[in-house]
């Protein structure tokens, strides 16, 4: 499937009735392709009574609950064709999903995420400070949605240095001598949300100390469930980064291994945000129905990018509130959003909420 159109956009720039026009046609182009090379979504649409052969509305677009990545191995691609097989993230004993991508797939995957990336960070590419350890790139059972992420937002830094040893704890020598080395210039950081904060911001605190990182740019993302647990905010979580360290501009992203590329970052005024490349619908649990604006409910996640797997449009068990539509205040358009957690009795799934319950 041709993407290149999507590519030359700004992934923020369309309306409402565009965007939905332009999703329409790829989202009924993924739906029949996969219902041609993945026997199992096939009977599944049967089961449905769903006709592919038809033009459906964004809305009116099949689902599947996200848990069957975990069950089976939905591919839509030769076996030859894969190149790479992404693995969810679990604690010890949780079933992953397996995800399998041809080099298109794969390719289109780093496409979006850069155009989406490129509009908070910029083209120009930033020494980075990952908070992790470089082990988890050497460790094959870590090296899953967490391994990936930490890849996936590489190409976005240069001179990169990890800022935990083998044993997970803090290298303040080598952070300090990376902002030494880089002072006057803009930095870029990333690391998972609970990591940044107990590894980094809670070490700190810890030692008494405190870094210059005002000129830095944090992206963070991959769960809360641990820190709402402790009663950590993502208000909180942003004044201590900025009390610690300095850092003002910190960018929550939410996303998924079933559908990397197409994550959803997080503006100025704390909103996530639905690009050109995916979209959501909030659906109320008791009937599937679509919830309006301000009402709660699960999340459904639509993307134009899976094409070696049926993954373009999946229900989450997570809950999200849909806050608005082409009106928030930082100038973006299309959905955003918040995340409110994960329904009772889902597993935990977040790179962050999975670290952290293994720790």
């Amino acid at each position: 499937m041709d993407l290149h159109p999507l590519f030359a956009i700004d992934p923020y720039s369309l309306n409402k009735e565009d965007k939905s026009d332009l999703l329409g046609r790829y989202l009924n182009d993924l739906t029949q392709y996969h219902h041609e090379h993945c026997q199992p979504y096939r009977r599944i649409l049967h089961a449905m009574g769903y006709d592919p052969e038809s033009h459906h509305p964004c809305e009116a677009m099949p689902f599947l609950p996200v848990r069957l990545f975990k069950m089976f191995d939905l591919r839509s691609a030769p076996q030859d064709s894969i190149v790479k097989t992404m693995t969810s993230s679990g604690t010890s004993g949780q079933e992953v999903s397996r995800i399998f991508l041809d080099r298109n797939t794969s390719a289109n995957q780093t496409k979006a995420l850069t155009r989406i990336v490129s509009t908070f960070l910029g083209t120009a590419r930033s020494p980075m400070l990952i908070i992790d350890s470089e082990s988890v790139l050497k460790d094959r059972n870590l090296f899953s949605a967490r391994g990936a992420g930490i890849l996936g937002f590489s190409m976005f830094g240069t001179k990169r240095v990890y800022a935990l040893d083998e044993n997970m704890e803090l290298d303040v020598d080598r952070v300090m001598g990376f902002i030494k080395e880089h002072q006057g210039e803009r930095l870029f950081l990333f690391g998972f949300t609970f990591m940044v904060y107990q590894h980094l911001i809670m070490e700190l605190q810890r030692r008494g100390l405190q870094l210059d990182l005002n000129n830095a740019v944090l992206i963070h993302g991959g769960g809360w469930k641990k820190l709402v647990s402790e009663s950590v905010t993502s208000s909180e979580f942003k004044r201590t980064c900025e009390q610690v360290c300095g850092i003002r501009s910190i960018h929550d992203y939410y996303g998924m291994v079933e559908q990397t590329g197409s994550i959803y970052m997080e503006c100025e005024e704390g909103h996530l945000h639905a690009s050109v490349f995916s979209d959501i619908f909030i659906r109320r649990p008791h009937d599937f129905s679509i919830a309006p604006p301000g009402e709660q409910g699960l999340i459904q996640t639509l993307s134009v990018l899976p094409e070696s797997y049926p993954g373009h449009s999946l229900l989450t068990e997570d809950e999200g509130v849909l806050l608005g539509e082409d009106d928030c205040p930082c100038g973006r358009r299309g959905k955003y959003f918040k995340v409110v957690g994960r329904i009772k009795g889902a597993e935990i799934r977040g790179c962050s909420d999975t670290y952290a319950d293994e720790l």
